[in-house]
């Protein structure tokens, strides 16, 4: 599982939106690169992706009326974890106008970019 896999927990969907609404929001899931499955033998289920890819699959339901107990679960831990929708230029500029002093191979362990990156964000930041 990696750093921004995220798990939305779900409790009692089917009594909350109808089995066929799930049936259609799971198709949809999938098609985004995400899972919503059952927990177990339990009521409740969980949609589990990468941070982008869910936010997508959000933005898919958004104008189905159905959804809304979806959309709003989904929102809730999304606004929880901002960072992982940052794109890694935004997230590389953030971090070195915090601290101007980072070195590039912090920059690397840091983000998970490759070091070309690091450089380039380095070049943009510096030429403000």
């Amino acid at each position: 599982m990696s750093d921004t896999t995220l798990t939305v927990a779900l409790p009692s969907l089917i009594h909350r939106i109808g089995s066929d609404a799930v049936k259609d929001a799971k198709s949809l899931a999938e098609s985004h690169r995400c899972s919503l499955k059952r927990v177990r033998r339990s009521r409740n289920w969980q949609l589990q992706g990468e941070a982008r890819d869910i936010d997508s699959v959000c933005h898919a339901l958004q104008n189905q009326e159905a959804m809304k107990y979806l959309i709003g679960k989904i929102e809730q831990k999304l606004a929880l974890h901002p960072e992982l929708l940052e794109t890694t230029a935004d997230k590389l500029k953030r971090i070195i106008v915090a601290n101007p002093a980072i070195t590039l191979a912090e920059l690397v362990d840091a983000t998970r970019c490759t070091m070309a990156e690091a450089r380039a964000a380095r070049l943009d930041t510096e030429e403000f």
